[in-house]
């Protein structure tokens, strides 16, 4: 089984690329929505979360308020590191679990699509990591149209992660998406047929 850890900056075409992936066949084991899980109602992390940030940031219902959370952790490097504290090591538990499953029903490629991958040291798990990267005019056009952000909320968002730069330097292959989808899908096929062979 072939272990590819998928990463790359908000807007930069990370999901387009495992959506592609995941058509040629791939398994996709997506991290935010494993998070996505274990926030929503009745999640795992949810009394960590509550325990460390109070009831101000849950609805009367009980349910998690991201927007709340959200504005307590964005800009808030200490909020932002007790949160990551408590929802990456459930993430990659469950994500170990995953590819065990994986394994037992004899996958042959598995793409770890984790957006801080190497933040979080999720390289460790993958045979080899693809990065998807972006000119930042591209990015801010993305999140612009996408999101409904102003420039500065989209640079500010943009600036809170690693540099791309960082991230492709750190990667065994690099993918810029601002090129025509036939030509990404091209690319993307020739890589997925490489990694299936014996």
């Amino acid at each position: 089984m072939k272990v590819i850890g998928l990463t790359g900056g908000i807007a930069c075409g990370k999901t387009t690329l495992a959506d592609m992936l995941r058509r040629l066949g791939a398994v996709i084991i997506d991290a935010d929505a494993l998070s996505r899980s274990l926030t929503a109602d009745g999640g795992e992390a949810l009394p960590l979360i509550r325990q460390a940030f109070g009831d101000g940031v849950f609805q009367p219902s009980g349910s998690l308020d991201r927007q709340k959370l959200g504005a307590v952790v964005f800009g808030n490097a200490a909020a932002r590191e007790t949160l990551n504290g408590i929802l990456h090591p459930m993430v990659y538990r469950r994500m170990e679990e995953e590819m065990q499953k994986c394994r037992e029903s004899g996958a042959k490629v598995v793409v770890l699509d984790v957006p801080l991958l190497f933040e979080t040291h999720g390289e460790t798990l993958a045979d080899l990591t693809l990065c998807a990267v972006a000119p930042e005019e591209v990015q801010i056009a993305r999140l612009k149209s996408r999101n409904g952000l102003s420039r500065d909320e989209a640079l500010s968002r943009i600036r809170s992660q690693m540099p791309n730069a960082e991230k492709a330097r750190r990667s065994d292959i690099v993918i810029d998406t601002n090129r025509p989808l036939p030509e990404l899908e091209g690319m993307i096929q020739t890589l997925y047929q490489e990694w299936n062979r014996p």
